[in-house]
């Protein structure tokens, strides 16, 4: 920028002073593009999730020293040699399982069938069982590429025992230690080799917008993706904390195709939490961080409480768009409503911006109804004003209502520029700091005045030095 924007009351001035041109896009989210699907599939208690953690780089997946812990079937993005994929962890598949072990079974096979490559993971030292028998045999009839794994290898004796595995019929088995990282890259190029460049068509690697269903345990997040979805997505049980890891879906709603992701449910604090609980707590925070909005779901049948609160609160530090869900409303009656309506005044009155639906997921009431809930928060969330109309009205809004004092002198805002978006972002240059009162006046007005329904709005200001006068 180089044109002067000089006024006669001395408030604007020549904005070549500052170096504002690094701000554009750094707050930019980067648009998904379609990425091919590895799925990690094979018994309980295998190693799938050290494995998948092994792949990412990172702990992601949560592994505790129990079968069972993993029950959906979740993506996570990955990076391989300047490959892009997802790979995507597994609960682990019995043929005979029933209950709850059923459907948990049932979302791999999901796996199976929508993945682009398959990596089979069988334990190394036991060798092969009937349940590795029976994968095998249901792989076979698909066409998709399969990778035999033989997991926890740790040395070359366990190589020598583990090559038994030839009799499954899937070539040679890969041998690795997942826990200690032995023969995993080698695995990763000969996954590359055999992974399409793109998703084939059915596969879920495509990226829509994306939507993270989060709030306390039990308060219908899986019922609301189950209901969405037409079918039993996400593991639905009457035990709160059945979902475990993040869950993802793709929902065609409203004409449109979203990205749903089920996430366990936060307890009041991480530090009271253990085990699987805790990893699920930071996962939950990971899935939240890669959404574009957050679906928060409260129990309208009953007080708000501390952690709902904190929920919201972390969606708010997120940046992310936010739709409040009012679960279970054909539970609530008239004297509940008045209630509720003097708990969201006093309570929710960090995020007054939220889009707001009263639904069922139980029923089905009014689900429909968060789409253009959604779609009014993500248009917010993605908005940008021109810097022209930007400093006209901030003009006005300055001259009328100034900013108070500070150490006896009168900060004068010179300039303002948005950053980014996702969330919007603006930059005010100033000639002294800006009490938090005033940035929030100005984040009023300044709604007010563009709508920024649905989406938080950051507002940070800039000091400028003064410079030494040339003699």
């Amino acid at each position: 920028m180089t044109e002067d924007v000089l006024a006669g009351d001395g408030v604007w001035s020549d904005e070549t002073d500052w170096e504002i041109s690094d701000l554009d896009g750094e707050f930019e989210g980067e648009d998904q593009i379609a990425m091919p699907t590895l799925a990690v599939v094979g018994r309980p208690n295998v190693g799938k999730s050290t494995l998948v953690n092994r792949i990412l780089g990172r702990r992601e997946a949560v592994v505790e020293d129990i079968p069972g812990v993993t029950r959906d079937r979740i993506s996570y993005e990955a990076n391989w040699a300047g490959r892009k994929f997802w790979v995507q962890d597994t609960g682990g598949w019995e043929p005979d399982a029933k209950g709850l072990q059923q459907s948990v079974a049932r979302q791999a096979e999901l796996a199976m069938q929508t993945a682009d490559a398959i990596l089979l993971v069988v334990d190394g030292v036991v060798g092969a069982t009937a349940t590795d028998e029976a994968a095998v045999k249901m792989l076979r009839r698909s066409k998709i590429p399969v990778i035999l794994v033989a997991n926890k290898i740790d040395d070359q004796r366990a190589e020598a025992e583990a090559a038994s595995l030839w009799s499954l019929g899937l070539g040679e088995p890969r041998m690795v230690s997942a826990a200690h990282g032995r023969g995993t890259g080698d695995l990763l190029d000969d996954a590359l080799a055999v992974l399409p460049e793109t998703p084939r068509e059915g596969s879920v690697g495509a990226g829509p917008r994306r939507v993270a269903l989060v709030g306390k345990p039990n308060v219908g997040k899986s019922s609301l993706l189950n209901k969405l979805s037409g079918d039993e997505r996400s593991v639905v049980h009457d035990v709160a904390g059945t979902t475990v890891d993040p869950v993802d879906s793709l929902v065609e709603l409203g004409g449109k195709i979203w990205k749903f992701v089920d996430t366990a449910g936060l307890r009041r604090k991480v530090s009271h939490a253990s085990g699987t609980e805790f990893y699920a707590s930071l996962r939950t925070k990971a899935a939240l961080d890669a959404s574009e909005v957050a679906i928060m779901l409260v129990d309208a049948s009953q007080p708000l409480t501390e952690q709902d609160l904190r929920v919201i609160s972390m969606v708010a530090d997120s940046g992310r768009a936010l739709v409040l869900a009012f679960n279970k409303w054909d539970l609530v009656d008239e004297d509940r409503r008045h209630m509720l309506e003097r708990e969201i005044d006093r309570d929710l009155v960090r995020v007054p911006w939220a889009q707001r639906v009263n639904i069922s997921a139980h029923t089905g009431r009014a689900v429909q109804k968060l789409v253009p809930a959604m779609e009014t928060a993500l248009e917010s969330w993605d908005k940008r004003i021109s810097t022209g109309r930007l400093n006209t009205w901030l003009k006005e809004v300055v001259a009328a209502t100034p900013p108070p004092m500070r150490g006896g002198r009168l900060p004068r805002v010179l300039f303002a520029t948005q950053a980014g978006t996702r969330p919007p972002t603006f930059v005010l240059f100033t000639t002294g700091f800006l009490e938090a009162g005033y940035r929030r006046f100005l984040e009023r007005r300044l709604r007010e005045e563009f709508n920024f329904d649905g989406s938080p709005v950051r507002i940070s200001v800039r000091v400028r030095e003064k410079r030494e006068r040339k003699k």
